[in-house]
């Protein structure tokens, strides 16, 4: 009995199975690449944190009486965007030293108000105060408000968005 020797020749049905493989593949890897980057790029995106936002002419702020202003930010985290609103108190100390303080409570994050009478910033959730500067006079708040890092280019006062670390 002889041996059935297999031919080194691939059959046609064996051909197209390998052929249709190979460009299935190729046209997969065309379709998939540009999307799988697509899809992950926003996450490799640097987020930027110098931007500085303009509160207006440093002149318009009157001397040692804190002034609210409000600002919105929009943060772009991958496919997700977000907008805020923050809000400040901008004392002006001299016609050159200013300080602006966050309106947010180092408790919860409340907002504080600021309070002619008492002369003290006042929280509503806890009845805690903070003096002119931010110091915490009383309550449950654990630091005092957060401080902006300040700028004055042309007369405009500029404030860097992220708080100074306490």
């Amino acid at each position: 009995m002889a041996d059935k020797v297999k031919s080194p020749n691939m059959n046609r049905r064996d051909f197209v199975k390998v052929v249709t493989a190979f460009v299935g593949s190729v046209m997969g890897a065309v379709m998939g690449i540009p999307i799988i980057g697509y899809v992950i790029d926003p996450a490799l995106q640097k987020q930027e944190t110098d931007e500085w936002i303009p509160l207006g002419p440093l002149e318009e702020y009157p001397l040692n009486e804190p002034t609210p202003f409000t600002y919105t930010l929009t943060q772009v985290n991958g496919w997700e965007r977000t907008t805020n609103s923050y809000g400040t108190y901008v004392l002006r100390k001299s016609e050159t030293e200013v300080e602006v303080l966050s309106s947010r409570c180092t408790h919860l994050s409340c907002r504080v108000t600021w309070d002619e009478a008492d002369h003290v910033y006042k929280c509503p959730c806890h009845d805690a105060r903070f003096s002119i500067e931010g110091d915490v006079i009383s309550g449950p708040p654990p630091r005092p408000l957060d401080v902006y890092e300040t700028k004055v280019e042309d007369g405009v006062l500029y404030i860097n968005p992220v708080p100074k670390e306490a």
